[in-house]
């Protein structure tokens, strides 16, 4: 931790006062310029799979969100509607398009040539910080429960997927609809409302306290067996991740070294995407 290695300077006598965070030993930031937060994940040459955007009417969020669907390539339309459906949540400061930019219409192409089953992949847009949870009129959590499915012509999705802050929302969504499958791809939690205040999402502690994954564990309408968490050792989110393992004894628990960055995310998104087909195989509810 940082901290530490500012506390280790002070014991040395101050020699390192005034020094950049990121330039101390300890710091993320630091092991990536060094190569020590592995390599970063390469988007496979391969084609996308067809990618359809369009935009909705969200009551629940009071928003024209837009939707984006991912289909593997090759796969006729009329095949595609009938494919598990997979929904993924995007992070801070992402849209639901992010997932195209991360490369996921690609990492879908591979996945299905490597034997993973097809699934269909579907993102919406939840707002920048929303961190998929109700606030000031705008409740992305009823979005996707009531309103999605209509918009993908009465499916519901049977798996998630979140990054970062999607990570929070894709467990919050899993409290209250069952889905077979839950990958979490260095998923912010916190352990603490010391850690959660300074996002400015939560209205107070109980606030938080009522929507923090980590204090709900047993409401997951998913069995251990369906949920696959990534998350590197250098993100800030690694041990509040740690400690969800410890208590949720995912199927997967994959700590590999890794920063909370989009090297890391294309580097884990296969293993992903063969942990959520494997799980929806043979599920077209």
């Amino acid at each position: 931790m940082v901290t530490g290695a500012v506390a280790t300077a002070a014991a040395l006598g101050g020699g390192m006062v005034g020094v950049a965070e990121d330039a101390l030993p300890e710091s993320a930031a630091f092991r990536r310029r060094l190569g020590w937060t592995g390599p970063a994940g390469v988007v496979p040459d391969v084609p996308e799979g067809r990618v359809t955007r369009r935009r909705v009417t969200s009551r629940a969020t009071r928003t024209r969100p837009e939707v984006v669907i991912i289909d593997p390539h090759g796969v006729p339309a009329a095949r595609a509607d009938r494919l598990p459906v997979c929904l993924m949540l995007h992070g801070r400061g992402s849209s639901a398009y992010g997932f195209v930019e991360l490369g996921m219409a690609r990492f879908l192409t591979q996945a299905v040539r490597d034997g993973v089953p097809p699934c269909r992949l579907v993102a919406v847009d939840g707002g920048e910080a929303s961190y998929w949870q109700a606030s000031g009129g705008s409740d992305p959590q009823r979005m996707l429960l009531r309103e999605l499915p209509g918009w993908l012509g009465g499916k519901a999705p049977r798996a998630v997927l979140g990054i970062s802050m999607g990570g929070f929302g894709a467990l919050r969504y899993a409290r209250s609809r069952a889905v077979d499958a839950v990958a979490l791809l260095s998923p912010a939690l916190f352990r603490t409302w010391t850690d959660a205040r300074p996002v400015g999402v939560f209205h107070g502690q109980t606030d938080w306290t009522a929507d923090e994954p980590l204090r709900h564990i047993g409401q997951l309408r998913v069995k251990a067996d369906g949920i696959g968490l990534w998350c590197g050792r250098e993100d800030p989110f690694h041990d509040a991740a740690l400690e969800f393992a410890e208590a949720a004894h995912p199927a997967v628990a994959a700590f590999d070294h890794g920063a909370h960055d989009e090297g890391y995310w294309r580097r884990v998104a296969p293993d992903a995407l063969r942990f959520v087909g494997e799980r929806l195989l043979g599920k077209n509810a």
